[in-house]
């Protein structure tokens, strides 16, 4: 069971005027199951993206790159296809003529150019995009196009997740007028911070020139989905997607001195945080959610390295696991960290508020049945002093269990 993760309910997920989602099962590698995503956008929205590092990233990436660079205001994204079931990854020239294929098919249906089309797929790697399931699959999504569409597509996104990840919220600006966020996720394994390690599309109907939505979204992206870790992996596939429709009832927000902006800015950072923290809860075989706090650094830099250690080691994650207090682990992720001068006697170590370690070893006061006490519950907080300056991060983690190795051995099976 994921860690403490809820689903949301569908009536609480706002929709956002200006976007409307429609979902079919095409047959994509499961009969019956939700597995095609459209997502249409009014005329004159703006997109924002940003998308995984992989070197081998996948078709859709690179054709979404693509038109993104090649649209704007007289050329607007219209739509956004999502397939799960296979990532088109790995897949050569031919995958890139299916992802283009498939923005096509989509095109003529919505009477727009096929630039105007993001496509995304998650799934499966290195096996070829069953494009004729896609193209026959479009018209029933496009019949299924509502506004209040976004928990089923937050369903119809899912490969190995157990949860829907979705959420909304208001904002209220200082004018008196208001905007509305939703935003939907999927990922749970193959997660770790370097961009974004899932699919993730949120969208507002405020109206935001196009500069200052790509720096709302990579503020959003460097505060949430770069702060997680599942299993160490980068995807192929990562994408998240910012959207504003522009159908709402504010003014335009034209730079970032607008008080608005900042607000937005946040609004967009709490959700996107909100919804990476899912995919932690969510993790493969997750059954422990961890927060890892790196304090006193001299650079923001050196206490992700130190976070990033702690979360992508097996052997903490292990321990984590089977609520063993084996807290050398940590330290010992600490020191390999790569920090360069660290003076092993100025680090501190906690549990939630247990001391567990300092100056150079355990803490004189520390119990083991103090550390396991906290190794058991559900919500765990590490919390790393480094003893060199101002500095800190977070990172969200999760534990490592059988079920991780299970799911991930049979993937394909």
């Amino acid at each position: 069971m994921p860690a403490n993760l809820v689903p949301p309910r569908p009536e609480e997920l706002l929709p956002v005027a200006g976007v409307s989602l429609g979902v079919a099962a095409a047959g994509i590698r499961k009969p019956g199951r939700k597995d095609l995503l459209v997502i249409a956008l009014r005329d004159g929205a703006r997109t924002a993206g940003v998308f995984t590092r992989n070197a081998f990233c996948a078709a859709p990436v690179v054709i979404a790159r693509e038109h993104l660079s090649q649209t704007g205001p007289v050329l607007p994204i219209r739509a956004l296809v999502v397939n799960t079931g296979n990532a088109n990854a790995g897949t050569g020239e031919e995958g890139i003529a299916r992802a283009r294929a498939t923005c096509s098919g989509l095109a003529r249906l919505l009477a727009c150019d096929a630039r105007q089309i993001l496509p995304f797929s998650t799934g499966v790697i290195m096996e070829p995009l069953p494009l004729e399931s896609i193209i026959g699959g479009l018209p029933a999504a496009i019949a299924d196009l509502r506004p209040d569409n976004w928990f089923t597509a937050s369903q119809a996104i899912m490969t190995t997740d157990l949860v829907p990840k979705a959420a909304s919220r208001r904002i209220t600006f200082d004018d008196g007028t208001v905007a509305t966020l939703t935003g939907i996720a999927k990922g749970s394994g193959m997660i770790r911070p370097d961009m974004a390690t899932m699919l993730a599309y949120v969208a507002t109907d405020a109206t935001v020139e196009q500069p200052l939505l790509q720096e709302i979204l990579h503020h959003a992206t460097r505060a949430s989905f770069n702060r997680i870790i599942v299993d160490g992996d980068t995807s192929t596939n990562d994408a998240f997607m910012l959207i504003a429709t522009g159908a709402g009832t504010g003014r335009p927000i034209l730079d970032d001195a607008d008080p608005r902006f900042l607000a937005l800015r946040a609004g967009v950072t709490e959700l996107a945080e909100q919804l990476a923290q899912m995919i932690v809860r969510d993790g493969e075989g997750a059954t422990k959610f961890i927060t890892i706090r790196v304090e006193g650094g001299s650079t923001e830099d050196e206490c992700d390295r130190v976070a990033h250690a702690i979360a992508r080691s097996p052997l903490v994650k292990t321990a984590f696991f089977a609520s063993d207090p084996n807290l050398g682990r940590i330290l010992a992720a600490v020191g390999y960290a790569g920090v360069e001068g660290l003076n092993v006697n100025g680090v501190r170590l906690y549990l939630d508020d247990v001391l567990v370690a300092e100056s150079g070893g355990r803490a004189a006061g520390y119990r083991e049945e103090d550390g396991q006490r906290v190794m058991r519950q559900t919500d765990i907080t590490v919390r790393v002093l480094l003893g060199r300056g101002t500095a800190g991060t977070t990172t969200w983690t999760c534990d490592l269990s059988h079920d991780y190795v299970d799911i991930n051995a049979s993937y394909r099976s």
